[in-house]
């Protein structure tokens, strides 16, 4: 009879794989991954199928996480610009706490192994945040562009704002609110 799967044996690979990823790339072997993750590879074949399946989980698990950072604690009844500030300061916050997962989902997010399945988990989890940008933006100088567009501007504030917050920690609060206040002119 097959042992039960372990949630905690789960958990501990897509830990394993994360830090993995993060420093060598979606290159990396399995059995490094099971070998961080102190797993048999084949133990690592019983939670996960392929490899392509351990790397879209991942990617599922880690936008999640993010997404549920971002909203966490968001005031229901404040303006959109207090609303995104939240979300805002909170995903910057989650990303500066966490460079490996913040590496680990760069890599992820160009990796032509995501399926547009696990594409379509994550946009469904983030129709929050759509919404909010929706919202945000209805009056503003991007009413009129895609919302794919708009939201690739701001990422790559965002980016650009946390690798600055990174680099020059004495500055990074002055810094993530130059991000933010260039950020909420594009959007509104």
């Amino acid at each position: 009879m097959a042992r039960p799967r372990s949630e905690d044996r789960r958990n501990a690979i897509l830990s394993a794989a994360t830090r993995v990823i993060a420093t060598q790339g979606l290159g990396a072997a399995t059995a490094v991954i099971a070998k961080e993750a102190a797993v048999s590879n084949g133990s690592l074949f019983v939670y996960f199928d392929t490899k392509s399946q351990l790397v879209n989980e991942l990617y599922v698990a880690l936008k999640s996480e993010m997404g549920a950072a971002a909203f966490d604690g968001l005031p229901l009844q404040g303006s959109p610009r207090e609303q995104v500030l939240h979300v805002w300061n909170e995903w910057l916050g989650w990303a500066t706490s966490f460079p490996e997962k913040r590496r680990t989902l760069a890599q992820l997010d160009v990796a032509d192994e995501i399926t547009t399945e696990s594409h379509q988990i994550v946009t469904a989890g983030f129709s929050g945040i759509t919404e909010l940008l929706e919202r945000s933006r209805m009056n503003g100088p991007m009413s009129d562009a895609p919302p794919g567009f708009v939201l690739a501007l701001m990422t790559a504030v965002a980016e650009t704002t946390i690798d600055s917050m990174i680099s020059d920690p004495s500055n990074a609060q002055a810094n993530r609110k130059l991000g933010f206040e260039a950020m909420w002119r594009i959007l509104a």
